[in-house]
């Protein structure tokens, strides 16, 4: 072929250029696939289209329904396990404080049974949030889902696996410490109302603090096991004497079954569900959101 033959050839426009290598070196993301719990969903569903059927976002480029969530990188089963074991020993760390003071005459004491609880959910979230999300709380999980942290989808799987956690933990008590059982359950010392409404409070402070830490990019989420734990402490300091300082259906509902007293049951799943979607929701009203042309701010969350 003439010189000026390849020569056109090679200067034509219609010849695409070569596509240069990658460049040695260039980052890749931390993690290849996306997660829908709670803790690591709020910062992948900005990016995703509105679905179909719900005004929630779906999981794939395509609209889709709310039902229709893609496969995440822990599968459902590994989570529901997680949670499980969770709500398991932190039901067993929780109500064992309570029997013990009753039983060997307050030795625990409320600093003791706070501590217990406090402690527990600080090693379980650091342990066990990056695989399930670490709710261990029907309350907590279902204002996730409210307010799209969580897909309703696993909510009832969710809150199965709590309760026969909180369960299997309250009789392994009662068959270590019987007949000192009673001392795990939660019950109004005084009037209905005032176990309401410090249930409904306390359940407040501790959804406000865990929707921050899990939630927004800006709170510091490394730390977000500490806070949730301290958050759990201070509010047993607050209220244990008065309504036990219960935040979650399933710690009365386990010892409750276990001990055959349902007590005013009522008020520990009304309230602290009530509680949790408050406090969840005002955070959401008050959450300080990007502003358009700003830079993306990197996720800050002890998940990574």
């Amino acid at each position: 072929m003439p010189e000026g033959d390849v020569n056109g050839i090679e200067n034509s426009p219609a010849t695409p250029p070569a596509t240069p290598p990658a460049t040695p070196g260039t980052p890749t993301p931390l993690m290849s696939s996306m997660r829908i719990d709670s803790l690591s969903y709020e910062r992948e569903r900005k990016s995703m289209p509105r679905g179909k059927c719900f005004p929630v976002e779906s999981w794939t480029p395509n609209h889709m329904c709310v039902t229709d969530f893609g496969p995440p990188d822990v599968s459902l089963g590994r989570k529901l396990g997680a949670e499980f074991v969770g709500t398991f020993i932190l039901m067993f760390a929780a109500s064992a404080g309570p029997i013990l003071n009753q039983k060997y005459d307050g030795v625990e004491t409320l600093i003791g049974n706070a501590a217990c609880a406090g402690l527990a959910v600080m090693v379980l979230i650091l342990s066990t949030g990056h695989i399930s999300g670490a709710h261990f709380n029907p309350s907590l999980t279902i204002a996730f889902a409210a307010f799209r942290h969580f897909p309703w989808t696993q909510v009832p799987a969710y809150i199965l696996a709590q309760v026969s956690a909180s369960i299997c933990a309250s009789f392994a008590l009662k068959g270590i410490f019987n007949p000192y059982m009673s001392g795990g359950v939660t019950i109004p010392s005084n009037t209905l109302a005032q176990a309401f409404a410090l249930e409904f409070i306390i359940t407040f402070i501790l959804m406000f603090v865990v929707t921050a830490v899990a939630t927004d990019t800006r709170a510091v989420g490394e730390l977000a096991g500490i806070a949730v734990g301290a958050t759990v402490m201070l509010n047993i300091l607050i209220s244990g004497p008065a309504s036990g300082g219960s935040m979650n259906p399933v710690r009365t509902l386990g010892p409750a079954v276990a001990s055959g007293n349902y007590k005013a049951i009522w008020v520990y799943i009304i309230a602290p569900t009530l509680g949790a979607l408050a406090g969840s929701g005002i955070y959401t009203l008050i959450k300080l959101h990007d502003v358009e042309g700003d830079p993306p701010r990197p996720v800050r969350s002890f998940r990574r």
